[in-house]
């Protein structure tokens, strides 16, 4: 299954599973507001990967247009609508769509929780870069579900923390603040755990356990947790 028809099946529960994407999307706002911030409270935003509307539900100051991009249709139909909103159908790894996209006008671009699903990582940075524009980005990285995978033993299937912070130095030609959190979100049991990393779209679409591989983890898993780390890259010199 592809990361579109994984977010597209379960986008009606997406709202209620994606705690720790809610998280993140209320520091890249907040970061926003922040008196003394080069770009406070911009009018013309650019969101890429909007989903169902995290970002936009979060913006409590007057704007004059909101362009939300996404590669699935029903995470599309859930995001908010207005006369200043656009929802936009488009996969960020196509150059094509950045093309079009700089000839609208925009003063910030903000992405939060989805890059990590870029096929080329450096390419979209590139295409972000060309803009011109300050940037607030937020990206899951490698240590994201590090127990799991190791229990398991698989290997990430998204950038790590290292290699993302190469990839902003190298391809946004401007200076950037990069920093790394971590986050933990707690179940009552590892089949919970299970059942919520396959319907909130994280894993990006990836069934690589056989009945006997998903025994063998719900058995050894050790913590009641997941783990999730986020790179956040700003355009911006932090406060």
């Amino acid at each position: 299954m592809s990361v579109n028809k994984e977010f597209s099946k379960y986008a009606h529960k997406y709202q209620q599973l994606n705690q720790i994407q809610a998280e993140v999307a209320r520091k890249l706002i907040t970061s926003l507001t922040r008196t003394g911030h080069p770009a406070c409270k911009p009018k013309k935003i650019l969101d890429l990967g909007c989903g169902s509307g995290a970002i936009y539900n979060l913006i409590d100051w007057e704007i004059e247009k909101f362009v939300g991009v996404d590669f699935s249709s029903n995470m599309l139909s859930l995001h908010p609508k207005a006369q200043n909103v656009t929802c936009k159908l488009g996969d960020f790894n196509d150059t094509k769509l950045f093309e079009e996209l700089r000839e609208e006008q925009f003063d910030y671009i903000i992405s939060a929780s989805a890059l990590q699903w870029a096929d080329n990582v450096q390419r979209v940075f590139s295409d972000i870069a060309k803009f011109d524009l300050p940037f607030s980005l937020a990206i899951f990285s490698a240590g994201t579900f590090a127990t799991l995978n190791k229990t398991a033993g698989l290997s990430s299937i998204i950038p790590s923390y290292e290699i993302l912070k190469e990839f902003a130095q190298n391809a946004l030609h401007v200076d950037v603040s990069i920093e790394k959190l971590s986050y933990s979100l707690e179940f009552e049991n590892t089949r919970e755990m299970l059942r919520y990393i396959k319907r909130s779209g994280v894993s990006g679409g990836r069934n690589l356990l056989t009945y006997k591989q998903t025994k063998k983890l719900m058995d050894e898993y050790p913590l009641r947790y997941l783990e999730f780390e986020v790179v956040y890259i700003n355009s911006f010199s932090k406060a």
